[in-house]
């Protein structure tokens, strides 16, 4: 815990640390969150970091709550989990309270908890998160793309064709759960974010509202019925958006055309729902991925940054 008196007579603010929130907390932190996106027209922490506010400690996860004047006014969590690479880390402060220094109060924290190794995300680049990441020392080294397209005009695109020897058919929970992480695992083994998605992280998102296994499609060889590749969709319902939420596939069938298949096949899918328009996600550095989402008509949309310190 840390604290100091706030310039400018504002309330003094303290900092406190947690391993898990219990659920008053966690409730009055999504909605600094939910505040946070209203205003900024975003999300100010990643889909992971919101899953884990609940359910209890996080291996290697923690939670920091600034509040000035007895009022959560500011959030970050840390994750330290990859055994590589520094702790990776996400703050925010309400719309309400920027300004104050409650930022950089976060981030000297974050930096201390860290010991001074660390990477942040700033969600959609905002010149306000560069000047924090400039004040804090940290310089920019990943930059993460959302792309869009709108879901008309899929006609254009070439017809899917399966590899031979290979059947596409929807996810099954409780059935196919073990051979798809292992899928994962193969297919993101360079992407520990994604790589690292544990029984734990699966159940998560299963449980959550928009889950739906008919928008998951697996692809398995049909001799054997290993998996060997997948392209899992998400709705989100507000936005009326689709998302190629994660499309992967087993190195032994990369270059095969599976995967540009399974793409098609899930926007496809996500058109059939009446959405509108399709997102996705892609590292800025993959110049392949993004090429064959350009191919696929996609443009981009914003850009999330994330910043490490040099040590």
């Amino acid at each position: 815990m840390s604290s100091d008196d706030t310039a400018g007579g504002f309330p003094a603010r303290s900092i406190e640390s947690y391993s898990a929130l219990e659920p008053g907390r966690a409730e009055a932190v999504l909605g600094l969150l939910a505040e946070a996106a209203r205003v900024d027209g975003q999300q100010p922490v990643s889909e992971q970091g919101r899953l884990q506010l609940r359910g209890g400690a996080r291996e290697g996860v923690t939670h920091l709550l600034l509040t000035a004047g007895g009022e959560l006014v500011g959030y970050a969590q840390l994750e330290d989990s990859d055994p590589v690479e520094a702790p990776a880390a996400e703050l925010v402060v309400h719309p309400a309270h920027r300004g104050r220094g409650h930022g950089r109060a976060l981030g000297t924290a974050l930096l201390a908890a860290s010991g001074k190794r660390l990477r942040v995300w700033a969600h959609g680049g905002h010149t306000a998160a560069r000047h924090l990441a400039q004040v804090l020392g940290l310089t920019l080294f990943r930059e993460l793309r959302q792309m869009r397209r709108p879901l008309t005009e899929l006609d254009a695109l070439p017809e899917p064709v399966v590899p031979a020897g290979v059947r596409v058919r929807t996810f099954e929970p409780g059935k196919d759960d073990t051979a798809w992480l292992a899928l994962n695992a193969a297919a993101f083994a360079h992407h520990p974010e994604q790589g690292s998605l544990t029984q734990r992280d699966l159940d998560d998102r299963m449980a959550e509202p928009w889950f739906d296994p008919a928008g998951f499609f697996l692809a398995e060889r049909v001799d054997d019925g290993e998996l060997v590749g997948f392209h899992w969709t998400k709705i989100h319902a507000e936005e009326a958006l689709g998302e190629v939420y994660v499309v992967g596939v087993h190195p032994t069938a990369q270059g095969t055309g599976l995967g540009r298949t399974l793409t098609t096949l899930g926007l496809r899918h996500l058109a059939a729902q009446g959405l509108p328009a399709v997102l996705l996600y892609v590292d800025a550095d993959n110049t392949a991925a993004v090429h064959v989402y350009e191919r696929l008509g996609f443009e981009t949309y914003e850009t999330d940054l994330m910043y490490r310190t040099e040590t």
